[in-house]
C-alpha cells in the first residue's frame, strides 16, 4: 500500500482537519513519516499548480481548493446555470421543509449520512436560512426560504403536499419521522453526504 495514497483517500473522505497523528495511528505508520509525506504531498500539489491543495489549518491537514481559485467555486455555486439540485439536496431540502425548524444533526440523523455539505449549498442558494439556536441543544435551526417558496410556486408552506399519500406504509413513516423529531441524532459523525 502506497503511503501518499492511503493519506490522500483519507483527508478525500474527511470533513474537518486530521492531526497527522490521528492519521500515522489508523495506518500504523510513525507520526514523523506521515508529516514528510503530507509535506511532500502539498509540495507536489503547489509545484503542478492543481486546482486543490494539501493545507495544515487548526491543527491537522485537509484537501482545500486552490485559494487563487475562489472567485471561480463562487461563481460556479451561485450561478444560475447550475439550478439543478443533486438529490441529496433535494432530500435534505425536504427534511428542512417538512420537520422546520430544525437542527443540522437532526437532518443527518433522519438522513443517515453527513449534511454540512448540503447545507452550505442550500445557505448559499438562498434556499434555506438560520433561525436561531435550538432551545434544548443550543444547536442552529435551519427553515426554508421565501425564494423556496417561490421556487416551489408556493404562497405558504400550508400549501406543501401531504406525504401521507406518496408513501407506502406512510402511519409507519409518520410515527417514525414523529419520533426522530423528539430525538437527539445517535451520531454527531454520520457517514458523508455525496
Amino acid at each position: 500500500m502506497s503511503l501518499s495514497r492511503a493519506l490522500e483517500a483519507m483527508l478525500l473522505m474527511a470533513t474537518e482537519p486530521v492531526a497527522a497523528a490521528d492519521l500515522a495511528a489508523a495506518l500504523e505508520v510513525p507520526e514523523v513519516e506521515v508529516t514528510a509525506e503530507l509535506e511532500a504531498i502539498a509540495r507536489h500539489y503547489a509545484d503542478t499548480e492543481r486546482g486543490f491543495e494539501l493545507r495544515r489549518v487548526a491543527g491537522g491537514w485537509r484537501l482545500a481548493t486552490a485559494e487563487d481559485l475562489a472567485e471561480v467555486i463562487e461563481a460556479w455555486v451561485v450561478s444560475d446555470q447550475r439550478s439543478r439540485l443533486s438529490q441529496a439536496a433535494l432530500e435534505t431540502l425536504s427534511v428542512i421543509a417538512y420537520l422546520q425548524p430544525v437542527t443540522r444533526g437532526r437532518i443527518a440523523g433522519i438522513r443517515g449520512v453527513n449534511v454540512d455539505g448540503v447545507v452550505k449549498t442550500l445557505l448559499v442558494r438562498g434556499l434555506i436560512s438560520e433561525a436561531g439556536e435550538d432551545p434544548h441543544s443550543g444547536a442552529m435551526t435551519f427553515t426554508t426560504t421565501s425564494l423556496f417558496l417561490q421556487k416551489l410556486g408556493l404562497d405558504s408552506l400550508d400549501e406543501l403536499p401531504d406525504l401521507a399519500p406518496l408513501l407506502p406504509d406512510a402511519v409507519a413513516l409518520e410515527a417514525e419521522l414523529t419520533m426522530l423529531v423528539g430525538e437527539q441524532p445517535v451520531s454527531d459523525h454520520p457517514q458523508e453526504d455525496e
